[in-house]
């Protein structure tokens, strides 16, 4: 387990682009946190350094509940899955082939049995009005 001090969106940008360069296909990165604590500003940032276009428009799929992006590592399926009461509804979403390729979870506690075992798990809390603090688990070999 590691902690980081993210005193800004930059440097939350800065982690989710140091992450990007590390993920490939396989890899889940799944977001924990409150309502606020920068979940999707994060996925936001990770997208965007994965594509290399930093104008992507990265809407939260809180609605649609996941987003696919094309990127060169591959394809990269942004879940959001606050309004989900359990995991029976990820067949219907795509899951059992989305984690052959890279997937970005937020609200990863509704996936219950389907968490992948060797998944990044990055916890952020706010710490003040644009800090957080990011505790990352996993990944022992690549962090």
């Amino acid at each position: 387990m590691r902690t980081r001090a993210l005193p800004d969106l930059a440097a939350t940008e800065r982690l989710a682009a140091s992450l990007a360069a590390l993920v490939r296909p396989g890899d889940a990165v799944l977001l924990e946190g409150d309502l606020g604590a920068g979940k999707t500003a994060f996925a936001r940032a990770f997208l965007r350094s994965l594509t290399g276009d930093s104008a992507l428009d990265v809407p939260s799929p809180t609605f649609t509940l996941v987003q696919t992006y094309d990127t060169p590592k591959g394809q990269v399926h942004h879940y959001d899955l606050w309004r989900l009461s359990d995991h029976r509804a990820m067949t219907e979403l795509g899951w059992d082939d989305a984690t052959d390729e890279i997937v970005l979870v937020e609200w990863p506690d509704r996936l219950g049995p389907l968490t992948p075992k060797h998944a990044l798990i990055l916890s952020l809390r706010p710490t003040g009005d644009d800090s957080r603090e990011a505790t990352l688990i996993g990944w022992p070999d690549r962090l």
